[in-house]
């Protein structure tokens, strides 16, 4: 895949492989293809400290989720249940992700 092309995309099921987080299995959020990274809900999560304003006029400290690597990140296949890597193919003018424990399609 080129450098901006991600095997992992918005509402995919992932598991943590690695880091203080490892183990942990959610949905991806959001992807930030120019980093490389992507934020998991529930995952890498960190206090900020907020200050008051419209929306939040109290202010104060609120926990949000950090971006983490995609490397870091294993999908899990819909199909088999199980942390895959992933194989592009090319039907017609369509690119599609595959599983490659079962060969199931993943779109």
């Amino acid at each position: 895949m080129s450098k901006n092309k991600l095997h992992i995309k918005r509402g995919d099921q992932v598991t943590v492989i690695s880091g203080k987080d490892k183990g942990a299995t959610s949905v991806v959020m959001k992807t930030i293809p120019s980093s490389r990274k992507v934020i998991v809900e529930k995952v890498a999560v960190a206090k900020k400290a907020q200050r008051p304003s419209r929306d939040n006029p109290q202010g104060g400290i609120i926990s949000i989720e950090k971006p983490i690597h995609i490397s870091t990140v294993m999908l899990i296949c819909p199909q088999c249940d199980k942390a895959t890597r992933v194989k592009v193919d090319v039907r017609g003018k369509d690119k599609i992700r595959v599983c490659k424990k079962c060969g199931k399609d993943i779109d």
